[in-house]
């Protein structure tokens, strides 16, 4: 299509500049007259001739206008063509995305995808996590189309869009829009629309973590805090910055952290941590074991038994963490 396009430009700047030349030696014109008389032909608009022609310069005129609005219908045409087919393929791709949205389930639904939340978004992606993007930029609405990411054009706040995202689905939420008031109204909304949606906000200003946590997040996260540690522990502890940044921010690092939540059909389940072979065989230390109830158990001695519903929280190689996801029958929380 772009090729045809080219060829249309390419005749049409042919013809004008073939029809004035010819004016001007045919007919002794101007550059200017000469250009004006070929434009008004092409075009067919139907006004006069500039002066009186000579028999060749009508027969010139009858050859540039067949010539000529053939060349500018197929240059029309191929525009057209390209605006319709460009809509069309923008509605039929919409369509195809709502409908991939609609089949998703246990997925995270991220409300703003500004600094915050291009940098969640591709985490989740990274480790397997399926996302729904809720934006109203139609700067990010472009990005989301030629990133092929799955997507949602509209306010957070609406419950049609949360709607649209499959919030009765999805697993959780991540409202990291740039107004803390917002991600009130939508944390509010989505526990009101999902009662058993886990929902993570983001706070900017001092005291809007309390009033998120009224409004239902279970967890709330002030990046600008969150930087400021980092940077304090950079300077307090540098090695152990170090190997968390290595932990948790490196990909292809061979070491990494995970959780584990042991299911009902595990064989980890009624075995104590000695002789389940986790540390012997697996080389994995487990570093705390959170209950259903909620406590955490830090450092778990050797004797402690593994029940159903424990959360376990290990380090070791990346191999053998599928090996004990295997071992723990892991289910998703």
């Amino acid at each position: 299509m772009q090729t045809r396009l080219l060829i249309g430009i390419t005749l049409s700047l042919a013809v004008l500049a073939g029809g004035t030349l010819g004016y001007y030696w045919l007919e002794g014109w101007d550059l200017f007259d000469s250009l004006y008389m070929t434009i008004i032909t092409v075009t067919t608009v139907g006004f006069g001739e500039v002066r009186p022609l000579s028999p060749e310069g009508r027969t010139f005129t009858m050859v540039l206008l067949l010539v000529g609005v053939g060349i500018i219908l197929y240059l029309m045409t191929t525009m057209t063509q390209m605006v319709v087919e460009g809509k069309i393929r923008e509605a039929l791709g919409r369509r195809s995305v709502q409908k991939h949205i609609r089949s998703m389930r246990g997925h995270f639904i991220v409300c703003g995808y500004g600094r915050i939340g291009s940098q969640v978004a591709q985490m989740l992606r990274e480790n397997g996590v399926k996302t729904v993007i809720v934006d109203s930029s139609d700067r990010i609405r472009d990005r989301l189309t030629e990133a092929n990411q799955e997507f949602i054009f509209g306010s957070a706040t609406e419950d049609e869009c949360l709607m649209a995202a499959g919030i009765d689905r999805a697993r959780g939420l991540v409202a990291s829009v740039s107004s803390d008031a917002d991600n009130v109204f939508i944390t509010l909304t989505a526990k009101g629309m999902n009662p058993n949606l886990m929902v993570i906000a983001r706070a900017t200003e001092p005291g809007s973590e309390l009033k998120l946590k009224r409004a239902g997040a279970d967890k709330v996260v002030s990046p600008y805090f969150i930087g400021a540690r980092r940077i304090a522990q950079m300077v307090i502890r540098p090695t152990v910055a170090d190997f968390v940044d290595l932990t948790f921010h490196t990909s292809d690092m061979a070491l990494r952290m995970e959780e584990l939540t042991v299911g009902p059909k595990a064989e980890l389940v009624g075995v104590t941590l000695m002789d389940s072979g986790i540390r012997k065989n697996l080389d994995v230390i487990v570093l705390a074991i959170k209950k259903p109830g909620g406590g955490m158990v830090f450092n778990p001695p050797a004797s402690t038994v593994v029940e159903v519903g424990d959360t376990l929280v290990t380090m070791g190689p990346r191999e053998s963490m599928n090996r004990l996801g295997q071992m723990a029958d892991a289910v998703e929380d």
